[in-house]
Order: C-alpha cells, then structure tokens, then sequence
C-alpha cells in the first residue's frame, strides 16, 4: 500500500505518491483548486486514492515559526479531516515548515526558470513532506 503526499494551498495542491515499499516519495501531479468556490479536489484526490491503492495520507501542516498555528494551518486540518471522512483513509498532519523554500532552493540549484519552477514547486514541496514523513518511519 502507498501512502500519498499532499502541500495544500489555497490555490493548488501539490501531489506526492511513496512505491509501494514506502521507502521513496516521487511528485504525481499539481491540482488546481478554488477555496472561494469551494473547490478543493477531493474527486480527484480520491480516485488517486483508488487508482495507487493508498492507505494513508500525509497533509502538510504549516505552522509558524514559533510553533502556533495560522489560518492555512487550520485550513490544512480541515482538509485532512475531510480526507478521512470522504476516502476512510487516515490522514497524518505533518510539520511543513520551510518545504516550499527548502524546494524553490532545489529548484534554484537545477536552474530551472522562473515559470518551470512556478509549475512544479508545489508537487516538489508535496516530495519533501512525504519524504520527510518516510524516513521518520525508517
């Protein structure tokens, strides 16, 4: 069974997928979601869900440098209850901070321009976080 990476933002939400060892985290895909709308991708997530057989999802949980929890952290709760309650699936809320500058820095050294980055930056931050999670578990 795999286990599935989510960075959720408020206007995309990254995607990671582990082999079904749950040694490596590979990015799947950036969806684009609408929480004005309330649009969020649970459809697809999970049919994801479905498709690769996931028994387990890992939500970024972006807390403050100090620790407190902001809105997006809230957000991201949210998201990983709804996950739960939708899919039956356990959702895992996991420390995110600096991912998604930790990835932009990744992508800096690859030298990827500005707009590749812009395209890819939320999949690679969604890799980081399941990674992150993986090799807690090792």
């Amino acid at each position: 069974m795999r286990v599935m990476g989510l960075d959720v933002g408020s206007k995309t939400v990254g995607i990671a997928l582990s082999d079904e060892l749950g040694w490596t985290a590979q990015g799947l895909k950036t969806l684009h979601i609408n929480e004005e709308k309330q649009e969020f991708g649970f459809k697809e997530i999970g049919q994801l869900i479905t498709e690769y057989q996931v028994s387990q999802v890992v939500v970024g949980f972006p807390k403050n440098m100090n620790g407190t929890i902001g809105p997006r952290g809230e957000a991201s709760k949210q998201y990983a209850a709804e996950i739960e309650r939708r899919f039956g699936v356990s959702a895992i809320l996991w420390d995110e901070r600096l991912t998604t500058m930790a990835a932009e820095r990744v992508l800096l050294e690859a030298d990827l321009s500005r707009k590749k980055r812009k395209k890819v930056i939320d999949k690679m931050a969604a890799v980081m976080i399941l990674q992150g999670y993986l090799d807690s578990k090792k």
